[in-house]
């Protein structure tokens, strides 16, 4: 079945086309991704797709009665409301139903509200899907839903954006790197959810483990060409590259066959026969495809690194803490030459503070930093860059510069550095406020480099960095010979760089790891979960409707359970009493009363089974 068609859309900015004329289909049940380099219009085409945009040509055709969601890279969202508001602001007519059954709990003093609410449940089928939303917002963590969303922070913004989405279960979902913003734990949940889930995906993401894991068809926009692979990331990368070398392949042909053609049309006389007419039309498609080349330009990076002296940097039982919240106790290390280190850690737990006090930009609580002499530091943060209004992107590289050194004694101007870059020569005049997120980030990422440090530290570079870019960074940071610290949700990028992790756990501990992510997550799941501790009576206060009148020591599911047995054991009461009453008017049929004996003990039964289990939650209740 077919969800949506895109039939040969083009989209320019005044001379500069992103792409002309392309077409493609989402099918039901496909989880497609769409790859492009940075500024090729990926961000467009989603937009267009959404509706938020138009086509300069062609056209988005979508079946009647599909229902499609969309996840921006930044989630619009009503700053007023609650995240509980926000979740309830729906057309969901069984959200509705949940929202209501949730204001009678509040009261349930008022039974005959508490049964109508409770019926509805059972009507709509709502006791399931409550429990699966349930369930999102807790893997979310969106646990205090009175909290206004003008005070979340980004990436709370982004789970509140995707919990909404997923919860009403859109049949298309558009997705715009939904990855971004999200801790480890929670893309690896959301990669485990969407690969379980029978969804129609279609998203832009440079995540490449989510790539392999959940996608299973990518489609590749390259010099205005559209190509699709029926696979996942690694299908695309084994046909990609069997394509380039068919490609190649194909033009070497017509090359060898455009000199035979050419010397041909050399010693041809002006009349022509139909024959030879038509044979010199096919030479001018043979030239064109002979001279025709792949623009395989890539970044190019290099580095002028200083030499390092013996002391590079040390760490002595250092602290830090905000108010009651600590992100460092007592931490020491000393770096080595080429030590290469990624950070992980849940959101909170300090991870970018602890970059900040390496690099010396906050102040620790107590202990030292001490920095050698000869360590320059490059510090690529997620911030990036704050252009002054109306600033050329030549200008951002010219502050440091007309001529920039490079190794061996080299230089280069700024404009050809911007070109290894892909910044052309055009390019480099447009303000800096037109580049795509992307570009920017590529920017930012040539103005670190630039400095030619021997200590780089890099927070989250790989967002909105496109694939080819990614790998090109990759290779540079292998052959980095400085130090190398990287805080980084791409688990991808993680594996191929670094030797080892600090493990931000929370409340001051941090633990170092012998290996790469991948490694750690093995580890990680070879241990049994160590049981927690029962909560104390002021820890389980309940703050939200998730909790409220939520049971200690009950589950979500036990406690629909127990808001709903005493229920069925009254019905059950009374189906039992209206047989009973039936045999002792003597109103059952001779022919019926051993059916209606048996419905009777399945009845009994029911009500032992229930009211025992009733007891056995009543005493979970009291623990």
């Amino acid at each position: 079945m077919n969800y949506l068609s895109v039939e040969n859309i083009s989209k320019s900015f005044g001379e500069r086309t992103l792409f002309d004329n392309i077409s493609f289909g989402i099918n039901k049940d496909q989880k497609v991704a769409f790859v492009a380099k940075n500024g090729t219009g990926k961000t467009s085409i989603l937009k267009i797709i959404t509706g938020e945009d138009i086509p300069d040509t062609g056209q988005v055709v979508m079946r009647k009665e599909t229902k499609m969601a969309f996840l921006p890279q930044e989630p619009k969202l009503n700053p007023e409301l609650s995240i509980e508001e926000s979740i309830f602001a729906s057309d969901n007519e069984t959200l509705k139903v949940i929202a209501y059954y949730e204001k009678a709990l509040e009261n349930p003093e008022d039974e005959e509200t508490y049964q109508k609410a409770f019926e509805r449940m059972d009507l709509h089928n709502a006791w399931d899907f409550e429990t699966q939303y349930k369930q999102i917002l807790f893997k979310l963590k969106l646990d205090d839903l009175k909290l206004k969303v003008k005070n979340l922070s980004g990436g709370q913004k982004k789970r509140l954006a995707l919990a909404i989405i997923l919860i009403n279960k859109p049949d298309l979902l558009i997705l715009d790197e939904p990855t971004n913003h999200l801790d480890l734990e929670m893309i690896e949940w959301l990669e485990n959810y969407f690969a379980k889930e029978k969804m129609t995906l279609f998203m832009v993401t440079h995540d490449r483990f989510f790539l392999e894991r959940v996608c299973n068809e990518i489609i590749e926009l390259e010099n205005g060409q559209l190509y699709q692979y029926k696979g996942n990331y690694s299908y695309y990368l084994n046909k990609k590259e069997e394509r380039i070398a068919a490609e190649n392949a194909s033009i070497d042909k017509a090359r060898n066959l455009f000199t035979k053609e050419l010397a041909w049309m050399r010693r041809q006389p002006k009349a022509r026969t139909t024959k030879s007419k038509s044979r010199q039309d096919d030479f001018y498609v043979i030239k064109e495809k002979a001279n025709s080349r792949r623009k395989e330009h890539q970044v190019e990076l290099e580095i002028n690194m200083e030499r390092m002296g013996s002391k590079i940097v040390e760490l002595h039982s250092v602290s830090k803490q905000f108010k009651e919240k600590k992100i460092l106790e007592n931490f020491d290390f000393n770096f080595k030459k080429g030590e290469r280190i990624g950070i992980i850690g849940k959101n909170g737990t300090g991870k970018s503070t602890f970059l900040n006090i390496l690099t010396q930009t906050m102040p620790a609580d107590s202990g030292k930093v001490i920095v050698g002499d000869t360590i320059k530091m490059g510090y690529y943060t997620q911030s990036g860059i704050n252009p002054k209004p109306q600033q050329k992107v030549i200008d951002i590289i010219k502050e440091f510069g007309e001529y920039i050194p490079l190794s061996k004694g080299r230089i280069i101007s700024a404009g050809q550095l911007l070109e290894r870059f892909l910044f052309d020569r055009k390019k480099q005049y447009d303000f800096v406020e037109k580049l795509s997120g992307g570009e920017l980030k590529r920017l930012y990422l040539c103005t670190v480099l630039i400095q030619n440090p021997n200590f780089l530290i890099l927070d989250e570079p790989t967002n909105d960095l496109d694939i080819v870019t990614l790998n090109v960074l990759e290779s540079f940071l292998l052959d980095y010979p400085g130090c190398l610290v990287v805080v980084s949700h791409d688990r991808y990028f993680m594996d191929k760089i670094v030797d080892h992790l600090f493990v931000f756990r929370g409340e001051g501990v941090v633990e170092d790891f012998p290996g790469n992510y991948s490694d750690f997550r093995t580890y990680e799941d070879s241990i049994e979960p160590v049981k927690k501790e029962p909560k104390s009576d002021s820890e389980t206060t309940k703050k939200s409707w998730k909790q409220n009148n939520t049971k200690a020591g009950l589950s979500f599911n036990e406690q629909k359970e127990y808001n709903k047995i005493e229920k069925e054991i009254k019905n059950c009461e009374r189906e039992k009493e209206a047989i009973e009453a039936l045999f002792a008017e003597g109103k059952v049929p001779d022919a019926d009363i051993s059916k209606k004996a048996d419905e009777l003990q399945v009845i009994l039964n029911k009500i032992e089974e229930k009211t025992e289990r009733w007891f056995e939650l009543s005493a979970k209740l009291e623990e």
